[in-house]
C-alpha cells in the first residue's frame, strides 16, 4: 500500500487540533435549567437512568483527573432508541439540559462530562454476542460505538482481518477515538482512524438517527469525525479492514542528536511502500529511571541507557515496525538490516524484537505505559 499522503495527514491533524481547541464542551442547547431530573423522572427511563452517588461520582471524573464535573444523572441505555429519546426530550423541553456520551472514560479535561446534565454510558449497550459484524467480501467491520478497539482486534483477527490504523492504547471505545482523531504510529502511512471510516450511524443534537458517509449526508459525516461529540453521538461505525499480517519485526534506535533523529524520522515518513509503523519519543532525565523502562530493553542494557540519559539529559528513540508473514520474512529481514545501516543513531544502541502482530498491538506490550516519554510526529494516544 502506498504511503498515506503526508500533506493530507497534516491537514487532518490540524483540523483535529483546531476542533479540540475550540470545542471542549458536551452537546448542549440553550440551557435554562441545571436540574433535568424532574423532567427525566416522569418519562420512560425506568431502570436505565440513575442518580446514585456512586454512578454520578464515577461520571464526574476521567483519566486526566484534572476536572471534576458532576452530572445530575447517568443513563445506562440498552438500545439506541434510549439515547434518541433522551436527546429529543432535552431538545423539545423548555428546560434544556446538557448531554455527553462517555466511553471508557479516557478524556483528559472533562470532555465527556455534562455539568448538571446527563452522561450517557455507551458501554452499557455492549453485547458480547453481537455488535461487531465483519464482512470478508466487503473488507469492513460494522462496530457499535461502545465497543473497545481491543475487542475489534480480537474479533477481526479470528477471520484473518484487521483495521489498519490504531491508537497506542486499545482499551478505548470506537466512538470515542473517532470523535477525536485516533492517531498512532500507523498514521503516517494509513492516516488517522477517522480517515479509515466508510460509514456511520449518528444521533444528532435534535435526536435524529442518521446514517452518513462521504457520499451520503457528508456534512454530518465529516463534522462528526473528530468533532468531539459536538455534532452527534456515534452509535455504529463501518471500519476499513485488510488482511492481517502474522508477525512484526520491531526495532528501536536511540539518538543523542535531535537533528539527526528528526532527519531520519522525516526521511522514513516520506518513503513509499516502507514501514508499517513509525514513532518517535523522548527520554528525559527526571524521576526514577524505572519510570521509562519497559521489558523491551534487555536488563543488561538498562544501566547503559540510564547513563546515556543522565549524561545528555535527554535522548531520543526512533521506533519502527515492518509486518510480514512466512513468505516475506527473509525479504523483510534484509530490508530492516539495510534500513538500520542507513540511520544515524548511536551505534551500539539498536534493539530488535520479533513478535506476533497481536503481541505488538495489544495493551500491555512494551510500547505502552511510559510516563516519561513524550511522543513526536503525531503519535499520541487519543481519548475515549
Amino acid at each position: 500500500m502506498a504511503s498515506y499522503n503526508f500533506r493530507s495527514q497534516v491537514h487532518l491533524m490540524v483540523r483535529t487540533i483546531l476542533i479540540i481547541i475550540t470545542l471542549l464542551t458536551p452537546i448542549t442547547t440553550n440551557n435554562t435549567s441545571s436540574q433535568p431530573w424532574n423532567i427525566l423522572s416522569t418519562n420512560n427511563f425506568a431502570g436505565k437512568l440513575t442518580t446514585a452517588s456512586s454512578s454520578v461520582e464515577s461520571a464526574a471524573t476521567d483519566f486526566g483527573h484534572v476536572t471534576k464535573i458532576l452530572p445530575s444523572a447517568v443513563l445506562n441505555p440498552s438500545s439506541v432508541q434510549d439515547i434518541t429519546d433522551l436527546i429529543k426530550l432535552s431538545f423539545d423541553s423548555q428546560s434544556f439540559f446538557t448531554l455527553a456520551a462517555r466511553g471508557h472514560g479516557h478524556s483528559h479535561r472533562g470532555q465527556a462530562a455534562a455539568k448538571d446534565g446527563v452522561v450517557v454510558n455507551m458501554r452499557s449497550m455492549v453485547k458480547r454476542d453481537r455488535g461487531i459484524k465483519v464482512s470478508r467480501t466487503g473488507l469492513y467491520a460494522d462496530v457499535d460505538g461502545g465497543f473497545l478497539w481491543i475487542e475489534v482486534l480480537k474479533k477481526t483477527l479470528e477471520l484473518g482481518l484487521t483495521p489498519v490504523s490504531w491508537t497506542d492504547y486499545l482499551y478505548l471505545t470506537v466512538g470515542g477515538t473517532l470523535s477525536n482523531g485516533g492517531i498512532s504510529g500507523q498514521t503516517f502511512r494509513y492516516g488517522p482512524q477517522i480517515g479509515n471510516v466508510l460509514e456511520m450511524d449518528v444521533i444528532t443534537g435534535k435526536g435524529d438517527f442518521t446514517t452518513c458517509s462521504k457520499d451520503m449526508n457528508s456534512d454530518l459525516f465529516f463534522a462528526v469525525l473528530g468533532g468531539l461529540g459536538q455534532f452527534g453521538i456515534i452509535t455504529r461505525a463501518r471500519i476499513k479492514l485488510e488482511s492481517a499480517p502474522k508477525r512484526a519485526n520491531w526495532l528501536r534506535f536511540l539518538y543523542i542528536d535531535f537533528s539527526e533523529f528528526t532527519r531520519d524520522q522525516e526521511r522514513l515518513i516520506s518513503e513509499t511502500d516502507g514501514l508499517d509503523f513509525l514513532e518517535g519519543s523522548v527520554m528525559l532525565d527526571h524521576g526514577p529511571p524505572d519510570n521509562w523502562r519497559s521489558t523491551y530493553y534487555p536488563p543488561s542494557d538498562h544501566l547503559r541507557i540510564v547513563s546515556m540519559v543522565k549524561r545528555h539529559r535527554v535522548i531520543y528513540c526512533l521506533e519502527v515496525v515492518k509486518y510480514y508473514d512466512e513468505t516475506s520474512q527473509h525479504i523483510v529481514n534484509e530490508e530492516m538490516e539495510e534500513l538500520s545501516e542507513s540511520l544515524n543513531y548511536v551505534r551500539g544502541f539498536k534493539y530488535e524484537k520479533d513478535v506476533t502482530y497481536y503481541g505488538f498491538l495489544k495493551p500491555g506490550s512494551d510500547r505502552r505505559a511510559k510516563p516519561e516519554i513524550e511522543r513526536s510526529m503525531g503519535c499520541s494516544t487519543s481519548m475515549a
